[in-house]
């Protein structure tokens, strides 16, 4: 698929500069250096810049005073024109606002910080992801997906120790039994199938009412690509698939999913749900796709733009999936 890295989170070809994760000297010479800067999140969600145009991720300076409000070590996320850029995260601040929305699957909320401009603010990246540019999605959906991790392994896999932090944030290691771990990520097949005209789509318990999206699910051990989109399509909508090709991957980082977007053509159409997999599924044509996009057709909501749903279901009615 020739336009395959235009899919968001991709194709900015940022420089991870993975040779000075382990170089304490070079690090240490990086957090001095004036043209060093860092991506600030709180719960997961990047600092952006906001204006009448749209918005921008926020780079800071290392001496700014709200990076006082870090309790964890920064993670070095690359170079950007020769300059390292670092991200640090705050989520142990507490704005002064109502935060119900905050990690809801539609959060709108943006919050600020009394050290900050008034037009930067803290939004969720799902509601923002079309409005940055390659380069800006990349840095907060991988600063997003490393502090995630770190998270949820702050203890050793193998024997239940705390883990230490190292390698500038990209690698834990046990001191008791001398584990190391890495970042992980799940890999997911996401599928556009297809019967004639038509696209089989489904939607789960607790989105919003009528949005409707490509199927989807784990890639389990020992398992293909093609015999994942297959056994998932079978299982969730009881319809059976035949021919399966890839055509884009997707770093999603909610919470830390690499997306392999895969056209598969359906054998059969019956469809029968599992609802412990999913609430509803049904073919819809093209003609009907284009009004849904196009917001002309009520209670058919498509996937949110910036998701690879979107990017594939567009490039099927283009007929660009080639």
């Amino acid at each position: 698929m020739q336009s395959a890295e235009q899919v968001t989170f991709g194709g900015s070809g940022l420089d991870r500069a993975a040779e000075l994760r382990g170089d304490i000297a070079a690090l240490a010479a990086l957090m001095q250096d004036v043209s060093t800067r860092t991506i600030l999140l709180w719960k997961g969600k990047p600092l952006v810049v906001r204006s009448e145009h749209g918005c921008s991720l926020a780079r800071l300076p290392l001496t700014h005073p709200i990076l006082k409000e870090a309790r964890s070590a920064p993670i070095l996320l690359g170079r950007e024109d020769g300059a390292a850029r670092f991200a640090h995260d705050i989520s142990e601040w507490m704005p002064d606002a109502d935060l119900s929305d905050v990690g809801a699957f539609v959060d709108s909320s943006v919050q600020t910080h009394p050290t900050l401009p008034d037009d930067h603010g803290f939004a969720e990246l799902r509601n923002i992801m079309t409005a940055l540019s390659s380069r800006d999605a990349e840095l907060a959906a991988t600063a997003k997906a490393i502090f995630g991790w770190h998270e949820t392994h702050g203890f050793c896999a193998r024997c239940g120790a705390p883990s230490d932090v190292t390698q500038a944030g990209w690698q834990r290691v046990c001191q008791s039994c001398g584990g190391s771990h890495f970042p992980r990520t799940d890999p997911v097949v996401i599928m556009l199938i297809t019967r004639g005209n038509k696209v089989l789509l489904g939607r789960s318990p607790g989105w919003p009412e009528g949005m409707y999206s490509c199927l989807a699910g784990f890639v389990e051990p020992g398992e293909t690509i093609e015999a994942a989109v297959r056994r998932e399509v079978w299982e969730e909508a009881g319809v059976r698939v035949g021919e399966v090709r890839y055509l884009s991957s997707q770093p999603w980082p909610f919470p830390a999913s690499l997306m392999f977007g895969c056209q598969g053509i359906a054998t059969s159409e019956d469809i029968t749900i599992d609802p412990n997999e999913i609430e509803d599924a049904l073919w819809v044509s093209r003609e009907e796709v284009m009004d849904a996009l196009a917001g002309l057709r009520e209670g058919l909501l498509p996937a949110r733009k910036g998701a690879i749903a979107h990017f594939l279901l567009r490039h099927w009615l283009a007929d660009t999936l080639e």
